[in-house]
This record gives C-alpha cells, structure tokens and sequence, in this order.
C-alpha cells in the first residue's frame, strides 16, 4: 500500500507540472478524458488519506483499550481470591436492591460513626477450617493444656506477671526519639525498636525521611518478616504508610481498629472514601467495600507508583468490633476473619501489614493467635505460646497489652484447634486379626 501510495504520489507531482500535463492532454483522445483520470487518482488518493487516518485513529483506540485492560485485570492471586470471595459471598447471601452504587457499600461512608447494630444486618458466612498438617497428637495436647490453663486462674495470673517482667534485649528506640520523628509516633509508650524497625527508601519519600513507626515480625526466618506491625497512620504519615506497602511488596492490609471510638481518632482514614486519591507518589483507587458481617467488611484497591507507572492490587480486611484495650465479645467472628485473611494471603512470600491504634495491644493478639495457629498447621511438635508472645515483644514493644488479651489468645487458640480436630476426616481403626477357629 506505501508502495503505491509513492507512486501515485509522484504522478500526482508530475501532473501538476504544465508541459507533462501537455503532453498528456495530447496524448489522450480529448480533455474529458484527460479529467476523468485526474480525478480518478486524485479519488485514490483521498480515500488512501482517509483509510490511513482510520487506521491511526484504530490503532490509538486500541492501545488506549490495552492498556484499562491491564489497569482493571486482577495482577495479584490476592486479588483473584478476594473476587472469588466476593462470588461465594453473593451466591450465599444475595444482593439486596439499592445496598451497592458502583460496587461499593454507601452506608459505610460515615462508618466510622457508626455501630455494627446500626448498619443492616447480614448473616456471618462461616467458613470452615482449611485443611492443614497439624499432629493430631499433639492438638489434642494443647487443647487440654489450654482448657486447663484457662481453668486455673491462679496459674494463668502467674504467667502474666513473668510476661510483664520481661525485657527485650536489645530494646533501643533512638531513632524514634530523634527530633524530627516524634511527631510521627501516636503513642509515646509504642516505639519501634532500632533493630527490628522498617526502614522507608529516603529518596522516595515525601520528606526526606525514613521512619515509619512500623516494626518487622518475623517467625522462623528472621530475612522474611511474616508481619510489618505498625500504628495507624496520622494525617501527615498516610504518604509513608503507602510507601511502606509498597517497598514491602504487600498485598494484604489487618485493620483492627475503627477510625474513631468514643470520640477519640485511632487511625486517620489513610484511603480515598470514593474514588482515588494520591499521596505523595502513590495513587490509591478505591475498587469496592462489601460488608461481610456486621463484624468486618473488606475493601480492594488498586495501588499505582506515579513514579513508574506500576500497578498492584491490595486487600484490607477491617475488623470493626474489637475495643481498645479490650477484646471482642466472641472469638468466632475474629476466628472467621482470619481465615478470610488467609485465604486471601496464601501462597504470598510477602508480610501481611497489621494495624490498630498504637499497632501493639490489638495488633500483638492478632498475629500472636495467627503465629500459634500457624505454627500448628504446620505440624508443629510443640507448642508455647508465653514463649511465642516474648518473640514478639523482643521485636515490637507492649504486643498483647494486657492479661485479658492474652486470655482471649488462649481461648481463640483453643476453639480454633477444636474446630480443626472436628473437621480432620475420621481417622481409621486398628485393624485387628481375626483369629482363625480351628
């Protein structure tokens, strides 16, 4: 096609030259004939114009539609599993007329200000424990141990009292004292330690800096933290929560804390209400917000570095019925939630980003409760969970704040290995020989 395009091109050149055109008119038996041709290639040339300017236009729209498609397609297996959340949610419960505009839950808007009670009521979607490796010698252990533990009040007063004597070793907290980070920190008594703090990137940071009162948990490998425990954001440190999110490679966010309780702000709402919403170089779009029950809802968002044009999917699981320095009422909803988290989070290398108000009272049951768990659906022998809670404190200060949190961890702990020994297929009888009658 730019073949001939070039040639009648260059015809159209030479006949705008009088002496060629000339000899073509006296070349052709008359002037009409002579016109006809001219107007002919000069059709052509027109419609060779045109169609190429459709082409462009075809071009430029498909490429605009590749790259929604890649902005809206689910990058992460995060994402896949919260859709496919999502899908058993509404086959279960059913959408109600009028709950949702665009995917997200309007009467949330103002959640922060409401109680569960005063929002519609939905029916909690259980889910049964996953399927795990735990010994079952040794569930059945701990959850005599536990019920025996919770039994003897005396002994479990004992316990607490050692765990509130323990020190941390090292336990500096330098850099969060240093001038310029003070302000940053929401509780004086919750401060990252040196040694066990994360550590932004300076050069992306909105001002310079890089502190964010978050602290790395780690489990068993101390070079991949299974936690990043961090206080709510303030107004000014939203930008570095996201850049921490981001470093990190998270995709999956704890809240356990409302925005506000009692008229006292535990945590600056750090997302956009509607829409997107950029902070410093971080562009938050909110996708949807579905209540799960009247205990927890979940929100998507997309995540985009403006810096480098990347993209990725992120998932908060909000829990909403957990007071401060308090425990909820019953461990089943915060046992369901878990499992919604994890269902979310398998299969992921990165740190599952775990938030209160001061990320320490709160924040230390949940993830000492999903440690313990976690530890035992991995056939775990032996199981201590004092111990367990001063791994965390050695890397985060005042983890599981006070005695009734650390009771509730026991009993959480304990229902759940109930439910995972009930669920286990049957396990087979001895076979016994039969004795042959002679």
């Amino acid at each position: 096609m730019l073949h001939r395009f070039l040639i009648y091109s260059e015809l159209v050149y030479t006949l705008s030259n009088f002496q060629v055109k000339t000899v073509l008119v006296n070349h052709f038996d008359s002037k009409n004939e002579f016109y006809i041709i001219l107007f002919t290639i000069c059709g052509i040339l027109g419609a060779l114009i045109i169609a190429s300017l459709l082409l462009i236009i075809i071009r430029r729209h498909v490429v605009s539609k590749e790259k929604l498609h890649n902005l809206t397609k689910p990058d992460t297996e995060a994402s896949k599993d919260y859709q496919d959340l999502c899908r058993a949610r509404m086959a279960v419960k059913g959408q109600t007329p009028g709950d949702t505009v665009h995917g997200r839950v309007t009467s949330l808007s103002k959640e922060s200000e409401q109680s569960p009670s005063s929002r519609s009521s939905t029916s909690s979607w259980s889910e049964e424990p996953a399927l795990h490796n735990m010994d079952i010698s040794t569930g059945h252990m701990v959850l005599s141990y536990m019920e025996d533990h919770l039994k003897n009040k005396d002994r479990l007063d004992q316990e607490w009292v050692a765990l509130c004597a323990y020190v941390a070793e090292p336990c500096e907290t330098s850099i969060a004292l240093k001038k310029d980070n003070v302000n940053k920190n929401r509780s004086k008594e919750v401060l990252p330690y040196d040694h066990s703090r994360v550590v932004l990137n300076e050069l992306s940071n909105a001002t310079g800096s890089d502190y964010i009162n978050a602290s790395s948990i780690t489990d068993h490998d101390p070079r991949n933290p299974a936690y990043i425990a961090t206080q709510g954001p303030l107004p000014h440190t939203a930008p570095d929560f996201w850049q921490l999110i981001w470093e990190q490679g998270a995709v999956v966010i704890v809240m356990l804390s409302r925005l506000t309780e009692g008229d006292i702000a535990m945590c600056h709402r750090y997302w956009p209400e509607e829409g997107s919403e950029v902070y410093h170089i971080y562009e938050v779009h909110l996708v949807s917000e579905h209540i799960w029950c009247d205990d927890y809802l979940v929100r998507s968002f997309y995540l985009k570095n403006i810096r480098t044009g990347e993209t990725r999917t992120v998932t908060q699981f909000h829990f909403l019925s957990w007071p401060e320095a308090n425990v909820p009422s019953s461990t089943k909803a915060l046992l369901e939630f878990r499992r919604k988290v994890n269902k979310s989070y398998r299969g992921r290398s990165c740190p599952i980003v775990v938030h209160c108000s001061d990320g320490a009272g709160r924040t230390g049951t949940y993830c000492l409760i999903d440690m313990v768990l976690s530890r035992m659906a991995k056939g775990a022998k032996e199981i201590d969970i004092a111990a367990t809670l001063e791994h965390l404190r050695d890397q985060r200060p005042r983890m599981v704040a006070t005695k009734q949190q650390f009771e509730f961890v026991l009993t959480a702990v304990a229902e759940e290995v109930h439910a995972i020994l009930k669920a286990l297929p049957p396990q087979p009888a001895p076979i016994q020989q039969e004795k042959e009658i002679k």
